[in-house]
């Protein structure tokens, strides 16, 4: 297909002499006034527009500064065409954006060379443009995919080592889902906004599985145990939250996106921390401990309480468990947090499939 070159210029002599030099390699549009340009650019877009600069009604730098407000034009490259010689018009055509300035009257062999080269600059700009695009979809196609082979050995991590306590998996799915919807409620009601970017709320929900990924080193007599945990058990079983950070910093410390990984290793190493500073493995207190093993708290416990475990039975239907996280409010747990979600239950009712 020929390329399109919109000649704009109110001497007819002119426009006749542009058709005889590029007509036989370009098709050539013809327009007297910036104004019948413009008519002419409601349908159609041209390859490059010569444009001249002094005309009536509407000169050349007007038509430009128009077309540069018009985004359906933005790649289309001008050269301006002028008799006036002054270097000031010149440094002007190239300061409005035009890619070249052709003197008039034309010397044929230098208005074609200089449409020649244009459209050669101008085509190679498109193909890399369109090559880098290519290139950069590709790019974030094989990202994504490889965050999400990332986050499937994750949750297929956690899981496995779920299982070793005798639960089906189902808590390292749940407590994300949880802290997915606490983060999300925080933010709408404009609690913790300082912290909870777009960006801290992925990486949280990112994070939330590997919140016992230290049990791993603890053993089966202690994970698996019915009853209740003597001292030195319940002391061993405390460590899974070093653990966890340690785990997280050897595994995935140095591969992976560090605000991620903060997250992950404050999340396993604090989601046992208490409000009121009674947690372990530090006794942190109050905002000392970071808000996203807060967040992990609620809904661990949450979990916990509701789904049956080898040492204790579920506690349903959700209002009581509600009623006991109530209970913890200021004490074990985030006050603001655990407000934020008791006034939840009714989502989480219909995340559960309970009948409310």
């Amino acid at each position: 297909m020929e390329q399109v070159i919109l000649v704009v210029d109110d001497d007819t002599s002119n426009l006749a002499l542009a058709q005889k030099i590029l007509g036989k390699e370009y098709r050539i549009a013809a327009a007297n006034s910036g104004m019948v340009a413009f008519k002419y650019l409601e349908n159609k877009c041209p390859d490059l527009i010569l444009l001249d600069i002094n005309m009536p009604d509407m000169d050349g730098f007007q038509v430009m500064e128009k077309l540069k407000d018009m985004e359906r034009f933005s790649h289309v490259p001008v050269i301006f065409l002028t008799a006036d010689n002054d270097p000031e018009t010149e440094t002007r055509c190239f300061a409005t954006g035009a890619v070249d300035f052709v003197a008039k009257p034309f010397i044929p062999d230098v208005l074609l060379s200089r449409v020649k080269k244009t459209l050669e600059l101008e085509s190679y700009r498109t193909g890399l443009e369109k090559m880098v695009e290519e290139q950069t979809r590709i790019i974030t196609a094989r990202t994504r995919r490889i965050s999400q082979i990332q986050e499937q050995v994750i949750m297929g991590m956690a899981t496995l080592i779920e299982t070793r306590d005798n639960s089906t998996g189902k808590h390292v799915k749940n407590t994300k889902t949880y802290v997915r919807m606490i983060a999300n409620e925080l933010k709408s009601r404009g609690i913790y906004t300082d912290i909870l970017t777009e960006d801290y709320i992925v990486n949280v929900c990112k994070a939330a599985p590997l919140h016992d990924v230290g049990k791993i080193k603890i053993s089966d007599a202690i994970l698996r145990k019915p009853g209740k945990l003597t001292e030195e058990e319940y002391n061993a079983m405390k460590l899974h939250t070093v653990y966890g950070r340690e785990i997280i910093n050897e595994i995935i410390g140095g591969v992976e996106d560090p605000e991620y990984v903060k997250i992950a290793e404050d999340i396993a190493m604090y989601h046992h921390e208490r409000w009121d500073g009674g947690g372990y493995p530090i006794g942190l207190k109050g905002d000392d401990i970071p808000l996203c093993a807060r967040i992990m708290a609620l809904a661990d416990v949450f979990d916990a309480l509701y789904e049956e475990r080898c040492y204790k039975e579920p506690i349903r239907p959700v209002y009581k468990i509600m009623q006991t996280l109530k209970e913890g409010k200021g004490t074990q747990f985030d006050p603001l947090i655990t407000e934020v979600f008791i006034g939840m239950e009714a989502e989480v009712k219909e995340m559960l499939g309970e009948l409310l």
